[in-house]
């Protein structure tokens, strides 16, 4: 199994960053990338985040972005609002969501890493999501191989 990346740009930079993966090259700028993981993976943190925040239900699902390339989805402003809510969300007696939503992803069939792994990439892929910016028309993107 190849990876995903997970980043921050405007659609034209994600379409850019698209065919750079796709020919093997690196993408620009910052990302997280995930070894051993699919664009599904990233649906289930969604799910785990949303919940997490009381906001299930939502639509969570990537969704392709251009024709120009199939690898490439964008993240739905729910999964986006979903995802950097984990960093300041308290709840009463819950302890800290992101640490759960860490170990809930963490502990699905076929991750191929454990929690204390998984903690790492969803506090960066919460901060990622903290970084959109409608204004400057920014959005999340997922790359996967």
């Amino acid at each position: 199994m190849g990876f995903t990346e997970i980043f921050v740009a405007t659609h034209s930079e994600a379409l850019k960053r698209a065919a750079a993966l796709e020919s093997g090259g690196a993408g620009s700028g910052e990302g997280v990338r995930i070894p051993g993981i699919s664009d599904f993976e990233i649906e289930q943190l969604g799910d785990f985040a949303g919940a997490a925040v009381h906001a299930g239900g939502a639509d969570y699902e990537l969704a392709m972005v251009d024709v120009a390339s199939d690898s490439l989805l964008g993240v739905p402003p729910a999964m986006v609002r979903a995802l950097a809510e984990l960093l300041s969300y308290e709840s009463e007696g819950e302890g800290d969501v992101l640490d759960d939503v860490a170990e809930r992803w963490a502990a699905e069939e076929d991750m191929p890493f454990g929690a204390d792994e998984a903690r790492t990439y969803v506090q960066q892929l919460a901060e990622l999501a903290g970084s959109v910016d409608e204004n400057s028309r920014t959005g999340l993107y997922v790359w996967s191989s």
